[in-house]
Order: structure tokens, then C-alpha cells, then sequence
């Protein structure tokens, strides 16, 4: 008989995940809540944020679990191959992956961008989500889930944002198409859809000067002010721990028949009329 999931909160106890982007931002809040709900952490990052990266893994032990760190940019589709199976014979399995790496790219009209400009964020936000499940899915067995992060760009347009919204568009074709792909095998694919995030990735003077180009020198609370009257809800953005707890929800067996799906996680932005 088909075991039922009871409880009322999310667990993944002695689960392994993979956090990609893990050093800063939503990645290292996702390792965070993986470890509080009970797994055990494979965080990876690109070389140049080892430290960073090595802060992530004191915070994962910190809240219970333990982390192995990684390093390798998503984009290097065998060095990825290789960080990964290292990684994974040392924590002994793999449960989950979250592809969350990905970049927020400086603003500009589609007919403005430069060669490089249109190439980066599709080699990171779409090319490194693929080398991750690539690098991943050999290791993965039945019940194991795999969540992709896009962002509400990856649901409807925007101006100034093409190179990013058709990469984030991309990853929701991609895990569509995974979930088709694996689901016999038992693995489930979904994707997450963040609005404004306080991360660094919003909360910078780029991104100010972006909301309010009617301003000279725009601080975070005028930015607070434009981004609050895109949400349904009154608040300007939510948390890193807000996507994390979405997040939580997709690895665990509390959501075990949802795959090829989008869960957005945006204060009613895309609702918004």
C-alpha cells in the first residue's frame, strides 16, 4: 500500500542537495533551509567566491547539516561533470538539485545590446542550468527532485530585459521538457518564480537607477517606493527565505505528484492589472 505523507511541515531528512549559486543571495538562504528541514548541503560556486562560499557552509552547519563546498563555473559543462561526481562520492548520494545560479544583467533596449551583452546571462541563466542536470542526473534516483530557479521574467516580458527574460524563459521549455524526460524514472521537475528579491541582486545602485531613472541618485527606499506598486500585496519585494521555503516545498515528498510546474513566489506581481 502507498505510504501517505502526513505533517504540516516540510522535511528532507537525510537527503543530500545541490545548490548551485551558493555562495550569496538566494543560494546560500536555499542551502540554509535545505539543512533546517534536515539534509545535508553540496554547495557550489565559481572560484572566485570560495570565501564566500566557505561563510555558506559555516552557516549550513550552523543550522544542522552538513556541507560539502565545490567549486566550478556552471557553464564548464565537464568541469561541472567532474565537481559534481567528486562532490557527490563524498556526501554518498544525491536527492536534490536547485539551479539557481544565474545573473541579472545591466539594462538595455533589444536592439542595443552587444553580441557579449545578449550571450552572457543565455550562457549562465540557460547553458548552466543545462550543464547542472547534466552533471546531476546521472546520480539521481526515484523521489529525487530537481527545481529550477527562473523568475517572473520567465513568465511574461519586459522592456529593457530581453537577454533575461529569454533566458529565463528558456529554463521553463527546458524543465518542461526534463520532467517529460524523467518522470518515468520517478524525478520530478518544476521551476520557481521569484519577483524582486532582496538580495544584492536588487538591492544595488544599478538596478535603483533602473526604477527610478527620474531620480539623479535613487536610494533603496525610492526604489522601495516604485517596485511596491507593481505587487498586489504592500510590500516591495520578498525575502530570500520566502523563495527558499518554495523551494523546500519542491524537494520534499510533501509535494511528491507536483512536477512540470511553475511556482511562483512574487507578492501578486504577475497578477497584478
Amino acid at each position: 500500500m502507498e505510504k501517505t505523507v502526513r505533517g504540516t511541515t516540510a522535511r528532507v531528512d537525510d537527503k543530500v542537495a545541490l545548490v548551485t549559486g551558493a555562495a550569496s543571495g538566494m543560494g546560500r538562504t536555499n542551502c540554509i533551509r535545505l539543512a533546517e528541514a534536515g539534509a545535508d548541503v553540496i554547495a557550489l560556486d565559481q572560484t572566485s567566491a570560495a570565501e564566500a562560499l566557505a561563510e555558506t557552509a559555516s552557516l549550513v552547519a550552523d543550522a544542522g547539516g552538513r556541507c560539502i563546498t565545490a567549486t566550478c563555473d556552471v557553464v564548464d559543462v565537464e568541469g561541472m561533470a567532474a565537481a559534481v561526481d567528486a562532490a557527490v562520492v563524498q556526501a554518498g548520494r544525491l536527492d536534490i538539485v536547485v539551479a539557481n545560479a544565474g545573473i541579472y544583467p545591466a539594462a538595455g533596449f533589444s536592439w542595443e545590446l552587444t553580441d557579449a551583452e545578449w550571450q552572457r546571462p543565455l550562457d549562465i541563466n540557460v547553458t548552466g542550468v543545462w550543464a547542472t542536470v547534466k552533471a546531476t542526473l546521472p546520480h539521481l534516483e526515484s523521489g529525487a527532485s530537481i527545481v529550477i530557479i527562473s523568475s517572473t521574467n520567465g513568465l511574461k516580458g519586459g522592456a529593457r530585459v530581453a537577454h533575461y527574460a529569454a533566458g529565463k524563459h528558456a529554463v521553463v521549455g527546458l524543465a518542461r521538457t526534463l520532467a517529460n524526460e524523467v518522470g518515468p524514472r520517478g524525478i520530478r521537475v518544476n521551476t520557481v518564480h521569484p519577483g524582486s528579491v532582496a538580495t544584492p541582486m536588487i538591492l544595488n545602485d544599478a538596478v535603483f537607477a533602473k526604477l527610478r531613472p527620474d531620480l539623479e541618485h535613487p536610494t533603496q527606499n525610492d526604489a522601495a517606493e516604485a517596485l511596491a506598486k507593481r505587487n498586489l500585496l504592500p510590500v516591495p519585494w520578498v525575502q530570500p527565505e520566502d523563495v527558499s521555503n518554495a523551494v523546500l516545498f519542491l524537494a520534499s515528498e510533501m509535494s511528491r505528484y507536483v512536477t512540470g510546474t511553475q511556482l511562483v513566489v512574487d507578492a501578486g506581481l504577475l497578477q497584478k492589472v
